[in-house]
């Protein structure tokens, strides 16, 4: 098989799936709102006639793709539900198929663009790294989204807790945490309240609560409120105790940050040190650096260096991340 005939036949597969893509993405995006008002209505339009065991109480109707091929393949892989539950976490528009067509697009490119240096290794390693790039921008928005999410429930609870202690419900006070925060705690909080006025178990739904957000502090009140529901005490009390402990957690995780910071800061010198120095010998003598790739062998050092550079920026930054 020719070259050319191989880029032609890249080129049509790198067409195809941007136009998959884009256009999945922007029908997802345009029938969100139609698709929640939807949901909302069936919920509601539910009877006692149906059997509990075939629909759940509040029914959701979640796709991968809007291609229905493509989506009975995607819900048959294990690994599926693990990416749209980071689609959600993250707060992104559009399906698990758009970006998995975007993923394909993205590793096709790096193959294209590794295949000029001649080497296999680099088309892969380029493959990879395109490839995973739209998961690694989803893995950050998660992040910062789950990090606000951690700095709001402490309000939070103090809010619920002063709420029981006024004479109000459990449900009372997590319709306040809804109706004044503001996102990620506020919709999550409305999500689960609406649950349980659906017919759905407090239990059942603090722990559906607890698989959509990944905060390790609320499973603190998770765990809480069921055992106080099965042994009884002061809710209250309770929440207003987790809410002291989750700021202590925070207090912690700030010293530790200040101690780590020493790291954090030789491993952004260390990672830069290599490009400060080849930009101060370009400037001074440039034919002397320009054998890095003009030459076999300087290349040879290139990629070597880089690779040496990710292998050691991640275990600087697996050293420094200290769980509290």
């Amino acid at each position: 098989m020719s070259m050319a005939l191989i880029i032609a036949a890249a080129a049509v597969l790198i067409v195809f799936l941007l136009a998959m893509g884009v256009g999945s993405l922007m029908r997802s995006g345009s029938d969100k709102a139609e698709r929640r008002v939807r949901e909302r209505l069936q919920a509601m339009a539910l009877t006692a006639d149906i059997d509990a065991a075939s629909v759940d109480l509040v029914l959701r109707e979640t796709t991968m793709s809007e291609v229905p091929l493509f989506n009975r393949l995607l819900e048959g892989m294990r690994w599926s539900a693990n990416f749209s539950r980071l689609l959600y976490q993250a707060d992104a528009r559009g399906s698990a198929g758009a970006y998995l067509l975007l993923c394909m697009l993205l590793a096709v490119i790096g193959v294209y663009a590794g295949s000029f240096s001649g080497r296999l290794w680099v088309s892969a390693a380029g493959a990879i790294m395109l490839g995973y790039a739209p998961v690694w921008v989803l893995q950050g928005k998660k992040r910062k989204r789950m990090e606000r999410f951690q700095k709001q429930l402490p309000e939070a609870l103090d809010l619920m807790a002063r709420a029981l202690k006024a004479g109000h419900t459990f449900g009372g006070g997590m319709r306040m945490v809804a109706d004044e925060f503001e996102a990620p705690i506020g919709p999550e909080f409305g999500k689960t309240l609406d649950e349980i006025n659906y017919g759905m178990d407090v239990d059942r739904a603090l722990t559906n609560l607890q698989a959509r957000v990944d905060c390790p502090d609320l499973k603190f009140f998770v765990v809480s409120v069921n055992i106080q529901r099965e042994t009884g005490g002061n809710l209250a009390e309770i929440i207003a105790k987790i809410a002291s402990l989750v700021r202590e957690r925070f207090a912690l995780f700030g010293k530790i940050r200040v101690l780590s910071a020493e790291g954090r800061v030789s491993a952004y010198i260390l990672v830069a040190l290599p490009f400060i120095l080849t930009g101060i010998l370009y400037v001074v003598n440039a034919d002397y650096i320009r054998l890095l790739w003009t030459r076999e062998l300087g290349l040879n050092m290139v990629w070597g260096a880089v690779i040496s550079m990710i292998i050691g920026a991640a275990i600087i930054r697996r050293i420094i991340q200290i769980k509290v």
